[in-house]
């Protein structure tokens, strides 16, 4: 216990938080997220096996839809998840009730990363055990962020989040290109995950959803991501 640090709201010496490292910690843990941007479209996957057999695996999904051209994975706490999706989503339809228009990506990023901020220096709380990509595409094309438990948040090309992590980010450096199509970026997808997957890697234990140039973001079925499964072998 003598070298925990309880603290929310005060520094250490060396300038940090140390309750925001201990949730990077959990998100480290969690299972992979990743995306990628091509240049007409956006994909994100994620690793969903479930430790038993017993556990109905259509009830569990980590890919969550904010708006029509919105969409979120996470790694890290899935009750913390839940919070931030709810929150996003009640932000987005009073953005929608006021303006008659999809609220656009990077203002439903700012909207999620404001609630994480928060909870880095309020008493009583403690900061979300989650990191979350989102991807999406509006008027300024297509877009992917990360969201942090400390509230900060970037546009990525591609990354990932989660157990190897950082394996997935190499790989992902050597395979991207600028000028990928979307089907290109989903093979890519497949293919970093199985990188590090353990065990055998099928779609009833993986998740994909894609927003293209339709502006539509759908969550692929398990059929569909068997079929790129097996183009991708």
């Amino acid at each position: 216990m003598g070298d925990m640090n309880f603290s929310l709201t005060t520094f250490n010496k060396t300038g940090k938080l140390m309750q925001i490292e201990y949730a990077l910690a959990r998100v480290q843990q969690g299972k992979m997220a990743l995306g990628i941007k091509a240049k007409n479209g956006v994909v994100i996957a994620t690793d969903k096996k479930v430790t038993t057999t017993l556990v109905d695996a259509d009830e569990y999904q980590k890919i969550q839809n904010i708006t029509p051209t919105t969409g979120f994975v996470y790694a890290g706490m899935g009750p913390d998840f839940r919070v931030i999706i709810r929150n996003a989503r009640k932000a987005a339809q009073k953005y929608y009730l006021t303006y008659r228009e999809v609220q656009p990506v990077a203002q439903v990023v700012r909207e999620s990363a404001l609630l994480m901020q928060e909870y880095t220096q309020s008493g009583g709380v403690r900061p979300f055990g989650v990191s979350c990509l989102v991807a999406g595409y509006d008027d300024e094309g297509p877009q992917l962020f990360q969201v942090d438990p400390s509230g900060s948040s970037f546009g990525w090309k591609a990354t990932a989040i989660g157990k190897n992590y950082v394996n997935a980010k190499n790989f992902l450096e050597r395979r991207y290109t600028e000028d990928m199509e979307l089907d290109d970026a989903v093979h890519i997808a497949l293919l970093t995950l199985r990188e590090s997957y353990e065990g055998e890697m099928t779609e009833g234990n993986i998740e994909v959803a894609i927003i293209g140039e339709d502006r539509v973001f759908k969550i692929l079925t398990p059929s569909e991501v068997k079929d790129y499964l097996d183009e991708a072998n």
